[in-house]
């Protein structure tokens, strides 16, 4: 079996697992949840529908030719705008925990998922039309930025800067790995920091949650959760008290099933299982920036780097806010937590992997082409590799 080949097996193998860790812990927590509306087995069976509905849709991705999205981006970009602008209508737009990122038509579900997808094809899209542009200030730093800062400009005032975050995080990967100058990147992480912060102050929210980071001591109401997510982590120690038997799921700890279900892995699992759980993500970022340098075609390579960034980042962001490492931003672990507009959009996610590794070179390629990767996906290694 040849490495390539490998790293498809062990990316699905990773999700597979990390899908039936969070049905298994979703059957311990949802009992306790607030909108188990008394059956504790009612949002493990929702999370089971949307599972259902995310392998069809990841089936179907991994199926089209993804050079399909490069065709139509302005269409997923253009729904992307709609379903944000939907979530400040009234009677669509649904308000929950003092935020707007939920809209109901028929079903409830967060647009701010759709516009993660759309950014990363978007900016794919944009540095796939000519290598040059990745050089020049307008067109190859101004005009990707504008485009997924258009996204981010609506799900912001939705009180969703996760999100928000998330998008931009990733959009200045892939213009690093594109080949956008460092010095204009640098103006963009200086101006971003800035933003962040004008935003922490004018929200007093964000600020409350910004200074129980800084001084939990300080400000206990605000830091609560974070802390009883370090005494779930706490209690488990190496071998955890036993599946089912966790305390801090009941009560203690709020949303103990979506955002901070990681400590409860800790808590009823111990050290060892949690410690599986960030080797099995960075085999999933290993397999997928594997799989993305394999790609035929500049918008493949992008394309792929951006959907593993953007779950990885995912990822990193919730365990570093369970483990106290960074301030509360409402996030969910990607394929474990409960949500299903968030698990669908990492199943399609796996999905485009999956098709780009199905057209990606193989080895017989390389050897035909006499070289061991095409020049483009060689100078993503090297970016990689620094």
């Amino acid at each position: 079996m040849n490495a390539h080949r490998t790293s498809v097996y062990l990316l699905v193998a990773a999700v597979i697992g990390l899908i039936v860790l969070g049905l298994v812990m979703m059957s311990s927590t949802s009992a306790y949840a607030p909108e188990s509306r008394g059956d504790p087995m009612f949002l493990l069976n929702l999370q089971v529908k949307w599972l259902a509905v995310g392998v069809v849709l990841c089936a179907f991705a991994a199926a089209l030719d993804y050079h399909l999205l490069q065709k139509t981006w302005w269409l997923w970009f253009g729904i992307a705008v709609v379903l944000l602008v939907c979530c400040f209508v009234p009677h669509i737009g649904h308000s929950k925990f003092g935020s707007r990122r939920w809209i109901k038509l028929g079903l409830q579900f967060q647009p701010s998922e759709f516009a993660k997808l759309a950014a990363v094809v978007t900016v794919a899209w944009w540095f796939s039309r000519k290598e040059s542009y990745e050089r020049e200030f307008t067109r190859g730093f101004l005009a990707p930025l504008g485009l997924a800062g258009a996204l981010m400009a609506l799900i912001a005032p939705e009180v969703d800067l996760g999100s928000t975050a998330l998008i931009g995080g990733t959009t200045f990967v892939l213009m690093f790995i594109a080949g956008t100058r460092v010095r204009f990147l640098s103006l963009a992480v200086v101006s971003a920091s800035a933003a962040l912060a004008l935003a922490i102050y004018k929200m007093p929210e964000r600020t409350g949650r910004f200074l129980a980071f800084m001084y939990p001591d300080k400000y206990p109401a605000d830091a609560y959760q974070t802390v009883q997510g370090l005494i779930a982590l706490g209690s488990g120690g190496v071998d955890g008290l036993g599946l089912g038997m966790g305390r801090q799921k009941m009560m203690y700890l709020p949303f103990a099933h979506t955002d901070f279900i990681f400590p409860v892995v800790g808590e009823e699992l111990g050290l060892r299982w949690t410690l599986a759980v960030v080797a099995t993500y960075l085999i999933f970022i290993l397999c997928g920036a594997a799989i993305a340098m394999r790609a035929r075609d500049r918008f493949g390579m992008l394309l792929g780097f951006g959907v593993t960034v953007i779950i990885a980042l995912q990822a990193a962001v919730n365990i570093g806010v369970t483990t106290a490492l960074l301030p509360n931003k409402g996030l969910p672990l990607p394929f474990i937590s409960y949500g299903g507009t968030n698990l669908v959009f990492c199943l399609i996610g796996v999905g485009i992997l999956i098709n780009i590794y199905r057209q990606g070179l193989n080895e017989k390629d390389e050897k035909r082409a006499g070289t061991v990767l095409s020049a483009r996906v060689r100078n993503a290694r090297k970016v990689v590799r620094l």
